[in-house]
């Protein structure tokens, strides 16, 4: 998988997946963009790839706000001269609640980062591809998304739509040049897992199959597989990546 001089933006890019997503095109030859609300983990990011001999720089977007989305891009194509890949992983979770408790505000912060954001994300790395005849996405959705989970209805829901967004952006585009394709992770180890007590990410990691918990590279390196040459003919796919979680039967 080479990505030598090609233009890539990864949302969510300064922790976790993204963090792992961002370094690893970059170390296959991609200049990256990283887009985050946190700068100083961004401008970490940036720095650790150009010390290893990468290229990237940070931008601050949040994908909340309209117009963010559509900034970042045109600072890609500002920068680089195009864009040629996107990883949308930005995204929030959501602190376990049963439906009928949840708080309308929450439900609409989840509902308008993790799929109104992948949405506005979308359709500006779309409107690029479109003048420069093609191009690859993979939106970062969730194994969540695909059945229901306890104490996750408005998270869940709103990966259940990046899913669907993903399929309809991958039939809608195909004549264009355009990919689009999903990766649905089971539980990794980000750092807000890694924040958990020790006891609480034994119990967790001891309830896969395999008896761990994902790493952020792994699922890194699916987004890549799926953004590069070697995938040219896989678009819409949801590509689970949860070491065997999902063949469980629900708790």
């Amino acid at each position: 998988m080479s990505f030598d001089g090609k233009v890539a933006i990864v949302t969510g890019g300064a922790s976790g997946i993204g963090e792992a997503t961002a370094k690893l095109l970059a170390a296959k030859g991609a200049h990256v963009l990283i887009a985050d609300v946190t700068d100083a983990a961004g401008a970490r990011v940036v720095g650790e790839i150009e010390a290893a001999g990468g290229s990237a720089r940070f931008r601050h977007v949040d994908v909340s706000r309209p117009g963010d989305a559509h900034e970042m891009v045109a600072d890609a194509v500002a920068t680089w001269g195009g864009l040629h890949y996107a990883a949308n992983v930005a995204g929030i979770g959501q602190v376990p609640s049963r439906l009928h408790d949840m708080e309308e505000g929450t439900w609409d912060l989840i509902m308008n980062i993790d799929l109104k954001g992948m949405w506005r994300c979308m359709a500006a790395e779309i409107e690029q591809f479109l003048t420069t005849g093609g191009g690859a996405i993979v939106n970062v959705a969730s194994g969540a998304g695909m059945r229901a989970t306890v104490g996750q209805p408005a998270y869940g829901i709103a990966k259940a739509g990046v899913i669907q967004m993903t399929r309809q952006g991958a039939l809608e585009y195909a004549k264009d040049g355009i990919r689009v394709n999903s990766v649905a992770p089971g539980l990794i180890d980000t750092p807000a897992v890694k924040a958990l007590p020790d006891d609480v990410r034994a119990m967790y990691a001891a309830g896969q199959p395999g008896g761990r918990l994902g790493e952020p590279e792994e699922i890194a390196a699916t987004i890549a597989w799926l953004l590069s040459e070697e995938a040219s003919f896989v678009s819409g796919l949801n590509h689970l990546t949860d070491g065997g979680w999902f063949q469980m039967s629900p708790a």
